[in-house]
């Protein structure tokens, strides 16, 4: 099948675009990568006795030998993490299987990892995005000894496998495989899920009876299997070439699991200068790579969240993409799954209904993915068709099922749910924002209201529970960019506007803030850029001035007078109380040097050779 027009238009573009940057970024890589051999017969004799005197002799002698491929592994373990528990039992695996495919494996460095589960509508939250930005300088610090040959990346939830892939990419010379936990197993259904926390913000649950509803849904080690920020991140890593093809959604505890893990590291010793084939990750990364992501995060309904993530992911390797490029994509590109919130199933149901193989091989199939990539096994992307199974001790793969096994949750190219990937980028005099409409029905995607305005997401809560907000509104949510306050997730309102849309009011949210990445049935106008501190227009909004959010014909409108718009001052807010608490005075510098959403939200400036070098 010859690439769609359209994808290779928008990859076209991206790469004219980047010229420059990418070029910069290649030339640091070739720099680093510098001469032949392993990086650490290049350090200092003193240098080396530190980085090898915990070790058993055995080793030692391999490590200075310098024959044999050193491999790092950076990790995101934590136990409050579900979906990072499972990581404490992997380096012992990781080390017994570089041992056995002649290699050493270190563990170099833990990164922070932080569970936007627990701090949604709490102060926390106003940390979460930045973590992104100190996962990858982490990354960098666990990478700087420089007397690595590869690195093994162990992290799954929202803003750590993009913290940690910035950072990998900036060791671009070094091979890298990113190694997930897998989802918990199925609990509760998500719909009786959702159906509890709206009966709990209309006061008919009580809070035992909510606390015992969340339990069941979240209940084990694993990943949280409604498909949000995590399990995105897992469908990018393989979409993208850098996981082993099928490791995204295999449960942990599985002997499987294990069998992945062990494989992931000797693969990597396998791709290192020292093994028989050298692939670094700033080969797999490339234009191409970037663009499958967009497509594969359009195909699935993923989280909006990568519209901010994957512009930032790009930039670390000298690639700048916009809104413009996920727009034009998503025109094009069909929406294959239904999975909650954009249906009832969670990722179990479709990884047993194909899965990662069927869809790859369906959007390879309609000239949807650029096949000819490089990934971590050396092959095009029709490598990542196959399934992996466990054939006694021996991991092998087989091909991914021909059909849907649920035609409910996973469908072919050629019968989607719908026939665009259900994200489209709006543009006003508001400015600039995205939307998720895979989950919104289409009587609800245009909404013409009167505004309220809040500056901080539990006035708007007050106000439901007063019962003020049963009428038709446009909730403009402001002040919550990344300038502001670190650009939190809203999700906590997610409940009480849909209740009001249940009720039959035609309700929508405009904010500058993020929603969660299980963005659901309401209408929501994200990540309006400029945002409202950097004096954006979405701050001349008063209370009763008309919004239209037409996702349909892709506008966000003020239907003011332009004259009078023109004129109008923009309101300022006291931001005091978000400077300060559960470590908010440590990001003021991270607060002070954002950038925008459709840059990246990143606190890095003009120091990594994208967006913003180039702009």
């Amino acid at each position: 099948m010859s690439l769609n027009p359209i994808l290779a238009r928008v990859t076209d573009r991206i790469r004219a675009r980047s010229a420059a940057s990418r070029a910069v970024y290649l030339e640091r890589v070739e720099a680093a990568a510098g001469k032949a051999g392993t990086a650490r017969t290049h350090v200092s004799c003193a240098n080396q006795a530190h980085a090898y005197a915990a070790f058993e002799p055995n080793e030692k002698l391999v490590l200075r030998q310098a024959r044999l491929p050193n491999l790092a592994i950076v990790s995101a373990y934590n136990d409050m993490l579900s979906a990072h528990q499972p990581f404490e039992r992997m380096p012992a695996l990781i080390k017994e299987a570089a041992r056995a495919a002649g290699a050493v494996a270190q563990f170099a460095g833990g990164v922070p990892a932080m569970c936007d589960g627990v701090t949604q509508g709490e102060a926390g939250m106003e940390l979460s995005l930045f973590s992104r930005d100190v996962i990858a300088m982490s990354t960098a610090v666990a990478l700087s000894h420089n007397v690595f040959d590869g690195a093994l990346y162990l992290g799954v939830c929202d803003k750590i496998v993009p913290g940690l892939l910035i950072g990998a990419l900036q060791f671009g010379h070094l091979p890298a495989i990113f190694v997930p936990a897998g989802p918990m197993t199925s609990g509760i259904s998500n719909d009786d899920k959702a159906r509890v926390r709206q009966l709990f913000a209309q006061g008919h649950a009580t809070r035992e009876e909510l606390l015992e509803s969340e339990m069941a849904a979240y209940h084990g080690p694993g990943t949280c299997t409604f498909y949000g920020t995590a399990n995105s991140n897992q469908m990018l890593m393989e979409v993208m070439g850098l996981h082993l093809p099928g490791a995204a959604f295999v449960n942990p505890g599985h002997a499987l699991r294990d069998g992945l893990t062990r494989a992931a590291a000797q693969r990597l010793a396998r791709i290192t200068r020292l093994g028989k084939e050298y692939i670094p990750i700033a080969k797999v990364i490339d234009e191409r790579a970037i663009a499958n992501g967009i497509v594969g995060l359009l195909a699935t309904g993923g989280s909006t969240n990568h519209t901010i993530h994957l512009v930032a992911i790009a930039a670390a390797a000298g690639i700048h993409i916009d809104w413009n490029d996920f727009d034009e994509l998503s025109a094009v590109v069909p929406l294959l799954t239904r999975i909650y919130p954009n249906g009832s199933a969670d990722v179990n149901h479709f990884h047993a209904a194909g899965g990662m193989a069927f869809l790859i091989r369906e959007l390879l199939g309609a000239g949807l993915l650029h096949g000819d990539v490089t990934t971590v096994m050396g092959e095009g992307l029709a490598r990542h068709t196959d399934e992996p199974w466990q054939d006694g001790e021996t991991l092998a793969w087989r091909p991914g099922v021909a059909q849907s096994l649920d035609t409910e949750v996973l469908r072919p190219a050629a019968e989607p749910f719908s026939a665009d990937g259900g994200l489209r980028l709006l543009k006003g005099n508001l400015g600039r924002a995205v939307i998720k409409v895979s989950a919104v029905k289409p009587q609800h995607r245009v909404v013409e209201a009167p505004a309220l305005v809040f500056h901080d997401q539990d006035d708007l809560m007050a106000a439901f529970k007063r019962g003020e907000l049963t009428r038709d509104f446009v909730a403009v949510v402001r002040f919550q960019g990344p300038r502001a306050n670190g650009m939190p997730e809203l999700h906590k309102l997610t409940p009480a506007l849909t209740v009001l849309q249940d009720q039959g009011y035609r309700v929508a949210l405009v904010t500058d803030g993020r929603m969660s990445g299980a963005s659901g049935k309401v209408p929501a106008a994200i990540h309006v850029t400029p945002e409202s501190l950097a004096g954006g227009p979405l701050a001349k909004v008063r209370d009763g001035d008309v919004i239209r959010l037409d996702a349909v014909a892709g506008t966000l409108e003020a239907l003011v007078d332009p004259a009078e718009w023109t004129a109008r001052e923009v309101a300022t807010a006291d931001l005091d109380r978000n400077q300060h608490g559960v470590g908010r005075e440590l990001f003021f510098n991270a607060r002070a040097n954002a950038s925008g959403a459709e840059q990246g939200a990143s606190t890095f400036g003009s120091t990594l050779p994208g967006p913003q070098a180039v702009a």
